[in-house]
């Protein structure tokens, strides 16, 4: 029995020692593969001719920028392998003879045998696994950067290089140098080589004003300005230096063009500007145009109501407030606007760009409306009663539905007559202020906001005044505006008052308050 059980007690060791020689031989094999596939990474950039945009040191090694968006992690083990220009796989520099291909659809069996040394598919390769004179031989000892190659310098000697580039600027320059007017935009794009990875900043006078590829930038004073461009990535940077000119030029103080006009019906409809059922938007838009840049003024009608205008500059956004879109507001009567603003940023001279509002002192309020949508419907036919108060219906995206009232005062049609049956508008909704003082319907009063909108104080009030850098983008959140090319202005009330009539915004005028 004692024999028995020394045979059992025996296998039972012999077992164990083999599941760990054999889980030990696992790890070798395991630690094998990811050794080889870190050197089949560096053979296969070479073949690609990639090359290193930037590099950071890690635990045990380097992580490896290259330039197509790809991450090589090269790691410190113990033997250098790699595929030779025979195609055979190399063991620290030796050739074992033994081909990279393998068998079709089998992996090459590489182990390490009972002699320390590497075996493929069965047979003895005759290099050691523990590196070449007991060094290291993969540990990467240095890392030179020189005529745009990185080499990688290993324990036992040996190098590999990589093409490595820091970002090429090209940049065409005229002869006379840049010149461009002042309170224009300039741009400017640089051709570069090397871009994977890179970062760029523009400097004006030593002032850094961008981060972009392509400088898009304003200029609000004349003179000589130096412009730097810099371009760079983790492997280096280079840099351009130019002069730009500013020149003067006079410009008119005033709204010069109308891109859009699209009221909302009004008392004031068809009238300011005088419109037929025989005008089109593009009539209309002239009408308009011609208006105010004559400084006469136009009605927006009802709530959401707008116009679109730009001039012959760049309003510059400077410290305080920078503009005033005039209307017709006197002493406790508003009819306020929501201001947007844009500026030209593809460079074609139209309003398609991103739009910004300008934050007033009732953007955050509770009361106010994001996303408001009111649709108006065009009458059948024209009321018999001068003062029907179910004349023009509307509906809106709040659940709610009402009328545009008719008054004697004023006999067209209050629907804008180049429209279709129905209009929607949309935009920021402001509750009204509108009271009546007399609770007899004789004395309405709509006393102005705070700040931030137009026909809201009279034009010479300094509180009637707009700052560019009040714009938020369509999230809420402020950005910071070189300039501007283009303001929307719209009716921000759905409101009534009475014998006055509905609340709607007028527009008479534009002043940029930086322009001399």
């Amino acid at each position: 029995m004692r024999k028995i059980l020394f045979a059992v007690a025996a296998i039972l060791l012999l077992s164990g020692c083999y599941l760990d020689d054999i889980k030990s031989l696992k790890e070798d094999i395991s630690e094998l593969k990811e050794r080889m596939a870190q050197y089949e990474n560096l053979l296969e950039v070479l073949n690609k001719r990639l090359y290193i945009v930037g590099y950071e040191s890690t635990n045990g090694g380097y992580l490896i920028s290259m330039s197509d968006g790809s991450k090589l992690n090269v790691r410190n083990t113990s033997s250098f392998i790699e595929i030779g220009a025979n195609g055979n796989w190399y063991i620290d520099g030796v050739d074992t003879g033994k081909s990279a291909q393998g068998e079709p659809g089998k992996a090459p069996e590489i182990v390490i045998g009972e002699n320390g040394n590497w075996w493929i598919n069965g047979v003895d390769t005759q290099a050691s696994a523990t590196g070449q004179y007991g060094k290291d031989a993969s540990n990467i000892t240095a890392i030179a950067l020189d005529n745009g190659m990185m080499t990688f310098t290993f324990a036992d000697g040996r190098t590999l290089s990589i093409q490595a580039s820091a970002p090429e600027i090209t940049l065409s320059q005229p002869a006379e140098g840049y010149t461009i007017d002042q309170r224009q935009w300039f741009r400017l794009l640089p051709q570069i080589k090397n871009p994977d990875g890179a970062s760029y900043i523009w400097l004006v006078n030593g002032t850094e004003v961008s981060k972009s590829l392509e400088l898009h930038y304003v200029f609000a004073e004349t003179g000589s300005y130096t412009l730097e461009f810099r371009a760079k990535n983790g492997v280096g940077e280079n840099s351009e230096t130019f002069t730009l000119t500013v020149e003067a030029k006079t410009y008119e103080n005033k709204i010069t063009q109308v891109f859009d006009y699209f009221p909302a019906p009004g008392q004031f409809i068809n009238s300011m500007p005088a419109a037929t059922d025989q005008d089109t938007d593009e009539s209309m838009r002239i009408k308009a145009e011609t208006a105010l840049s004559s400084n006469n003024i136009i009605t927006l009608g009802g709530y959401g109501g707008y116009v679109v205008m730009g001039f012959d500059h760049t309003i510059v956004n400077r410290e305080g407030n920078d503009f005033v879109v005039l209307g017709n507001a006197y002493s406790n009567w508003a009819e306020p606007g929501i201001v947007m603003v844009s500026y030209d940023a593809n460079g074609n001279g139209k309003p398609d760009d991103q739009w910004f509002e300008i934050q007033g002192s009732e953007h955050q309020k509770p009361s106010t409306i994001k996303n408001y949508e009111i649709t108006y419907y065009k009458p059948a036919t024209e009321p018999e009663d001068p003062n029907e108060p179910n004349y023009i219906k509307w509906t809106d995206n709040q659940g709610e539905t009402g009328y545009v009232s008719k008054n004697s005062f004023h006999k067209q049609s209050y629907y804008p007559l180049w429209k279709g049956d129905r209009i929607t508008l949309k935009g920021t909704f402001l509750k009204s202020n509108v009271v009546d003082q007399s609770g007899q319907g004789t004395n309405w009063a709509n006393p102005a906001y705070e700040y931030g909108y137009t026909d809201n104080w009279g034009n010479n009030d300094a509180k009637g005044h707009i700052d560019i850098s009040w714009a938020v983008d369509k999230d809420g959140e402020s950005v910071a505006l070189q300039g501007i090319d283009f303001i929307k202005v719209y009716t921000a009330n759905r409101a009534e008052a009475g014998w006055l009539g509905e609340v709607s915004t007028e527009v008479s005028g534009f002043k940029d308050l930086n322009l001399e």
